[in-house]
């Protein structure tokens, strides 16, 4: 399929409406000034084939986009040992929130939502070596290692968004509060302000939709590495579960309304970007910045509508 005239036609038909409907997320400063407007578009087929439209090439903050990445690396050098400190069933909740975690003894509901993420860069610090994560910014090896995969993913240089991850440190009063909670049950091993550092930072990784599309490309080659030849990202079995997880927590509490009406495995964030994989055909990456009332951008997640009506691809 060519899927060049699909990804025109959705910005096309959604033109009329970008920036009209839906809240930036104004509760991170930097986010706040990010153009209303902005709308852009991008897939990678299994066969390396790229198709983009909009601001496809313009890069934003992905923010809990990368949680999907860190799940990545913790999954393939814990394995199964991961799943001790971090559940696997949607919340329920908002992905701030802390009312599971004095229920549940500090145990995260799932690594996607706010609390898990941290949890998962907690588990990044002490793969890091020894002292990798006992004290606030001691913490580089694990965000240069994640730096290192996503410019891998991505064929290209990746960089964090230091005004961003300062803006998150500054006014990040619920994952300050979700750490040390966690912290007060035993589920954090590291100091709380490297871990927190390192999750701040993840959130501030600043890339494309072009560029997202590629590095998540892993999920719909059964974990093979996006460029020929490379070593795979991930198993088979870990790429699988990971989009199950996806489609079951991904989309904060709309992931079951997104799996209704959407039906694909999705990853959003609050600065208004959206991966979405087609297991064996293609990753997907859409970004509109206004979000709707669940923290996921109320354009992509109609851009995605449109690309399942018009192309039927999804895992149902």
């Amino acid at each position: 399929m060519n899927f060049q005239p699909v990804l025109d036609e959705i910005v096309a038909t959604l033109r009329p409406q970008f920036g009209a409907a839906g809240t930036v997320a104004r509760y991170i400063p930097a986010l706040a000034r990010v153009p209303a407007e902005r709308f852009g578009i991008a897939l990678r087929t299994c066969e390396g084939a790229e198709a983009c439209a909009g601001d496809a090439a313009v890069p934003f903050s992905i923010q809990s986009i990368s949680k999907l990445f860190t799940l990545t690396v913790a999954m393939r050098n814990m394995g199964d040992d991961l799943w001790q400190r971090i559940g696997r069933e949607p919340s329920g909740n908002p992905f701030n929130s802390l009312v599971q975690l004095e229920s549940e003894q500090g145990k995260p509901r799932n690594p996607f939502i706010n609390a898990g993420a941290i949890a998962v860069a907690d588990r990044l610090l002490s793969l890091s070596g020894p002292g990798a994560g006992h004290g606030a910014g001691s913490d580089g090896k694990a965000k240069a290692d994640l730096l290192a995969l996503m410019s891998d993913l991505a064929g290209e240089p990746i960089g964090y968004d230091d005004e961003v991850a300062a803006s998150e440190a500054a006014t990040g009063f619920r994952n300050v509060a979700l750490a040390n909670f966690m912290k007060s049950f035993g589920k954090l091993d590291n100091d709380v302000a490297a871990v927190l550092d390192m999750y701040f930072h993840q959130c501030a990784l600043r890339m494309s939709c072009v560029q997202l599309a590629r590095a998540a490309s892993f999920l719909c080659r059964d974990g093979e590495h996006p460029a020929e030849g490379r070593q795979e990202v991930t198993t088979a079995r870990q790429a699988r579960r990971i989009n199950a997880l996806m489609l079951t927590c991904g989309t904060y509490d709309a992931a079951g309304d997104v799996a209704f009406s959407i039906g694909l495995p999705c990853k959003s964030g609050v600065g208004g970007g959206i991966v979405a994989v087609v297991p064996d055909k293609l990753t997907l990456c859409v970004w509109s910045p206004p979000l709707d009332a669940t923290g996921n951008s109320l354009l992509g997640l109609k851009a995605l509508e449109l690309f399942v009506a018009r192309t039927g691809l999804s895992v149902f």
